[in-house]
């Protein structure tokens, strides 16, 4: 597999945020920047380049300095769209796909993922008691493949990626570095803990 500058790292901001009241969970500040930067960052050490999927505050994500694509498909179809639109639209092969709402993601992710493709087109975190398919890393390969499968009305990440020959990686000795911060309860939560 080629080195980490030719992965793309992708934040992935295009959902509704229904559990934070609609809020743009990216733009959500967490101990002094938001959600996203963090993951931006983290991210950006670890590949070559850094593009956010973000459907809502485009000009706010593009202020960054950042490419940033939004979904090619309505309503908010989910994950795999933005996953969609980023391959279509980012010259590469691989891309490491995280959402902006785990801003502990691990410095190793990349390496530890990248470790373990053998020749899968698909690899994503388990941290011992689940599966997080958005955390993922992917092969261009899949494109027809997931557009068929949004075309079909399918919505499904796990279930997409198992289809497509990937598997998990073992995670379970950093759970931690893996926890969503999906409502304003663990928000604070998290904030008191760093």
């Amino acid at each position: 597999m080629d080195q980490g500058s030719a992965i793309t790292g992708v934040v992935l901001a295009g959902g509704r945020s229904t559990r934070m009241g609609g809020k743009d969970k990216g733009l959500i500040e967490f101990n002094g920047q938001p959600l996203w930067k963090w993951v931006a960052d983290k991210l950006s050490a670890q590949t070559g380049n850094v593009v956010i999927s973000a459907n809502r505050h485009v000009d706010i994500y593009q202020a960054s300095g950042l490419r940033v694509i939004p979904d090619s498909l309505a309503d908010f179809p989910g994950p795999l769209a933005g996953m969609l639109s980023v391959m279509q639209q980012v010259n590469g092969d691989w891309f490491l796909f995280c959402p902006c709402d785990t801003p502990n993601i691990p410095d190793d992710l990349l390496p530890r993922l990248k470790g373990e493709v053998d020749d899968a087109p698909a690899v994503w975190v388990n941290d011992g008691e689940r599966d997080h398919p958005a955390v993922a890393l992917l092969h261009r390969c899949l494109v027809p493949s997931l557009q068929h499968y949004l075309q079909a009305g399918e919505r499904r990440v796990m279930v997409f990626l198992r289809q497509s020959g990937g598997h998990a990686v073992d995670f379970s000795d950093n759970p931690a570095a893996f926890v969503n911060v999906n409502t304003p309860e663990e928000l604070a939560y998290w904030q008191e803990k760093e």
